[in-house]
């Protein structure tokens, strides 16, 4: 069998890509696709209320917004996002985001 780069995810299908992740009241669920020495590719389920601290990362981060809203912070800017939207994180630049209601997201980082 040929090696596979991206993982927990059917291949050859046509799926919905949120309904990958559930939600979990009071939870954040994670589901990993792919994850390497450049590249991580994540798809979360955050339940209202939920959130992830400040921090900063060594490549940027992309969030695409799959469904809900999110406040995303970016340094000093706070970003209000929802599904269809993307907001890029610089590297080493501190970020941090918070469930204004359920939502999913698919994290892209690349270093």
């Amino acid at each position: 069998m040929e090696k596979k780069f991206i993982k927990n995810i059917e291949f050859s299908k046509a799926l919905n890509f949120a309904s990958l992740v559930d939600y979990k009241p009071g939870q954040v669920i994670s589901l990993t696709l792919a994850q390497n020495e450049s590249l991580t590719l994540t798809l979360f389920a955050f339940g209202k209320g939920e959130g992830v601290s400040t921090h900063s990362a060594p490549g940027d981060a992309m969030v695409y917004m799959l469904d809900g809203t999110a406040e995303i912070t970016i340094g000093d800017e706070k970003i209000i996002a929802g599904a269809g939207q993307t907001v890029i994180m610089p590297n080493n630049v501190p970020h941090g985001l918070d469930a204004i209601e359920d939502f999913k997201m698919l994290l892209i980082l690349v270093k």
